[in-house]
């Protein structure tokens, strides 16, 4: 039922042995009508996010590997370890994606790869364990909690990152950028707010900002800045 408090889950439109294990993809449906925000809790595995104008719902498509495993023991560990929900909570929707730990397995660790589609005007608060981050055209407040892999952001609204490790580029931001990163480049262009960056280790470029750029912290690494309109301050 649209709306409803209900997962909406269709069934799985692919489950095949491969070569390096067992991988299943499922998709996950939920009306957007009245929600603010989707909140996402994923452990590993890749994250794409894309913000659609025309979009009335949210459309995920998870891609589930459980490497060095056939189809039984696969699902034996998808059945009893894998958290994967798409469900309304007051105004914010809440995407969990993940596997919990057993401790029954030897070699690599299931990862759930997702692909989100939702509104553009939606904001995003996501907590990710490790893999990549991508995200394009959403134009509300994203925040991102990131334990590793590379960020990269584009056309989005006001940001936020707190990042442990890993390369992280934001492109044509329409608010202000706060980047908290422990290593790894950053890189920051075309944004029409302020640039507020505390960074560990890791090059530094930041060029076509409207307004300023507040660098509170560079651990280590090379610092470009171009286009700048406002005031640059830098606390090394």
């Amino acid at each position: 039922m649209r709306g409803s408090l209900l997962l909406i889950m269709l069934t799985a439109t692919l489950a095949h042995a491969a070569w390096n294990g067992y991988v299943e993809v499922r998709d996950l449906r939920l009306d957007a009508g009245g929600l603010d925000e989707l909140a996402i809790d994923a452990g590993a595995g890749s994250l794409a996010v894309v913000g659609d104008a025309v979009l009335d719902e949210i459309v995920v498509t998870a891609t589930i590997n459980v490497p060095d495993a056939g189809e039984e023991e696969a699902r034996e560990i998808i059945d009893s370890d894998m958290v994967l929900t798409l469900e309304r909570s007051g105004d914010s929707a809440v995407l969990n994606s993940y596997f919990e730990s057993s401790g029954r397995r030897v070699g690599d660790a299931p990862t759930i790869g997702l692909e989100v589609r939702v509104p553009e005007r939606i904001g995003l608060a996501v907590d990710d364990g490790s893999g990549s981050i991508k995200i394009e055209n959403v134009r509300g407040a994203v925040n991102v909690d990131d334990g590793s892999g590379s960020i990269s952001m584009t056309g989005v609204g006001d940001v936020t990152i707190d990042d442990g490790s890993g390369s992280i580029t934001v492109e044509q931001a329409h608010n202000d950028v706060r980047i908290v990163d422990g290593s790894g480049s950053i890189t920051v262009r075309a944004v029409a707010g302020s640039v507020y960056l505390d960074d560990g280790s890791g090059g530094i470029d930041v060029s076509d900002v409207a307004r300023d750029l507040i660098i509170e912290e560079d651990g280590s690494g090379s610092v470009r800045v171009a286009g700048v309109q406002g005031r640059v301050e830098q606390d090394n």
